[in-house]
């Protein structure tokens, strides 16, 4: 595993084509969708973990879409995306979901990145859709539930929901490193999720995980993968990022200081090593 410093940090393009965002009806609830960067450009897909939104890629989205045409999506039932009405957030239905939108906007191949839980949906996605998926990047998505590391905490009752800001946070601290604080903006996202949402989506994760380690998994579909894990994750062990080497040819790369959301806490480092492989990939869809 290595450190990112011997890659230079990416500058944000003047050009970037501003954040654009538009609903798309499903059938069991709208998706909301931000774009951003030349729409004629490769496609990256950002998928979020549980609890969370699109918004937490906001800081490394400027850095990504000088080059690419960077797509975030709302989960279900997270960000601006409506609850699904038949109560289905399991990542092999999430994929589905991220599918049809993808084919919504004309996108016949992408570079997949999943943070956290949004590694599951993304992995999903290949397993359905192997045609539309070039390659695939994780970012502290947890290889096996035996890699779970983080102490339980308090467990919310529906009836405590939505608890305070200090709760919230506490909440939230395993997934970043020791000492961070947890921005408000993510309290205020946190508490505008329903405890259904919250608790559901976890479940479906864990269910999915138990099924069949990830790393198995991505064996079997075959795609190009990098995986970036915080060395200083309070949530997966970070040893366990070599789990996935099991997959021929894996990338595998710690980002020092920065715990289970890089994204957040190091977007430049993150960046830096999304971008060679996004653009290794890209380039190889392009010339087949």
């Amino acid at each position: 595993m290595t450190s990112p410093d011997r890659h230079q940090h990416p500058r944000v393009n003047d050009d970037t084509r501003a954040s654009e965002g538009s609903v798309i009806g499903l059938e069991h609830g709208d998706i909301h969708v931000c774009q951003d960067g030349p729409r004629e450009a490769p496609v990256l897909l950002l998928i979020h973990g549980s609890a969370s939104s699109s918004r937490s890629w906001d800081a490394l989205v400027p850095l990504l879409a000088g080059l690419h045409r960077v797509i975030r999506i709302d989960l279900p039932g997270h960000g601006r995306s409506a609850e699904p009405d038949d109560g289905d957030y399991a990542p092999p239905e999430q994929a589905r979901r991220i599918g049809t939108v993808l084919d919504r906007l004309g996108v016949e191949h992408a570079v997949i990145v999943g943070h956290s839980s949004g590694g599951y949906a993304a992995t999903a996605l290949a397993e359905q859709r192997p045609e539309l998926v070039t390659a695939l990047a994780l970012i502290d998505t947890g290889p096996s539930m035996g890699a779970f590391i983080a102490p339980g905490s308090a467990a919310f009752r529906p009836e405590q929901w939505p608890p305070p800001d200090e709760q919230i946070r506490q909440f939230a601290s395993t997934g970043f490193r020791a000492g961070y604080h947890v921005p408000q903006e993510l309290v205020e996202e946190l508490r505008g999720l329903t405890f259904r949402a919250i608790t559901t989506a976890m479940q479906a994760s864990i269910a999915y995980l138990n099924e069949r380690a990830l790393p198995d998994r991505l064996l079997a579909v075959g795609k190009p993968l990098l995986v970036i894990f915080g060395d200083e994750d309070l949530r997966w062990r970070p040893s366990s990022a070599a789990d996935y080497r099991v997959v021929p040819g894996a990338e595998v790369e710690l980002l020092p200081g920065s715990g289970h959301t890089p994204i957040m806490e190091d977007p430049p480092g993150t960046a830096a090593l999304l971008l060679p492989f996004a653009e290794t990939h890209a380039a190889r869809q392009r010339k087949g």
